[in-house]
């Protein structure tokens, strides 16, 4: 997530930078072609331009809101997930006689906040961050979970029969909660938890095992492919043929006039390539991106909050941005 108060200019187009490259390539060649060679046939009428202009715009405005609704409910899942998380830590102090057992069960389910995001930051293969401007831009950021590994995290949460249990498992985020299900049985049953408040404290893993499976459905379920295909087609089209429906346009006002194509045709383009990169980049609200939902810097401080209800003073810190992204 962009923390600052916009994007530099400078960033966005070192990002689309190659797009700018291409367009002008494209602007350049119908221009050279219909004033210096003559081919005065290369010119297209602007209108089915305009028309096939407004349909990708449309497309493209779809796409951006839906993808941004995609983004939108992800912050929502994740900050149902850090008030439960509060919840969490309030009916372990207040309804588990055993103080024994606080620790535990706040560290394990910190351990689930840590499962989870490293499952929600797991590659797919409808994600963008393997392109080559994407793979560029992650120079200005890290990505806490591709720098450290799962298991290395988890040793600080669980122990180690816990450990061992939930690294054979292929969904982690899950096993770990049932861990917590069954060590809350064990203490209701000898008397450490009051009935009534075993229930309370069961639904609460409940609301999060439905937290998580929101989380999943978003992550594993890509905006659909028909939508995203034909957002580019229509795009790629458009540009293709814009240079050529200006040469007309400016031939009007005069032959020297017909240079202006090229740059009038870049700045058309670019607007167009750059609103569709935009949605391409809020598509996936957990692949890595620098617009993504800053789930590790949300998961550090639910454990800041929960270990500071344990009465701990040595807390890690919290997440700072780097370059205003923060993830």
């Amino acid at each position: 997530m962009h923390v600052g108060n916009h994007y530099k200019l400078k960033e966005f187009i070192l990002w689309t930078r190659r797009d700018i490259y291409k367009i002008f390539v494209l602007a350049v060649i119908p221009t050279l072609l219909f004033q210096l060679l003559g081919l005065k046939w290369l010119a297209i009428p602007w209108v089915p331009i305009a028309m096939i202009g407004t349909a990708a715009a449309f497309i493209v405005g779809f796409k951006n809101t839906q993808t941004y609704n995609r983004l939108w409910e992800a912050r929502q899942i994740y900050g149902a997930i850090v008030n439960t998380s509060r919840s969490w830590g309030i009916m372990v102090k207040d309804f588990v006689r055993d103080p024994d057992a606080h620790r535990e069960l706040i560290y394990r389910h910190v351990g689930w906040l840590t499962a989870l995001r490293f499952q929600l930051r797991e590659p797919r293969s409808w994600e963008n961050m393997n392109k080559s401007y994407n793979k560029e831009y992650r120079r200005f950021y890290k990505v806490a979970e591709w720098e450290s590994k799962l298991d290395e995290e988890l040793k600080t949460y669980l122990s180690g029969e816990d450990l061992a249990y939930v690294l054979a498992r292929k969904n982690r985020a899950t096993h770990v909660i049932g861990l917590q299900s069954a060590r809350l049985r064990a203490l209701k049953d000898r008397g450490a938890i009051d009935p009534l408040d075993y229930v309370e404290m069961e639904n609460l893993l409940v609301n999060l095992y439905e937290q998580q499976g929101k989380c999943e459905r978003i992550k594993n379920f890509p905006y659909p492919r028909q939508f995203a295909s034909i957002n580019l087609f229509f795009i790629r089209l458009f540009v293709i043929i814009v240079p050529f429906g200006l040469l007309n346009e400016f031939q009007k006002l005069g032959d020297v006039y017909v240079w202006l194509n090229i740059p009038f045709s870049l700045v058309v383009c670019w607007v167009f390539t750059s609103m569709e990169r935009v949605g391409e980049s809020t598509e996936n609200p957990f692949e890595g991106s620098a617009n993504d939902v800053p789930i590790t810097s949300m998961s550090r401080t639910i454990e800041i909050d929960l270990r500071e209800m344990l009465g701990e003073t040595e807390l890690p810190p919290a997440i700072q941005p780097v370059n205003n992204i923060i993830l």
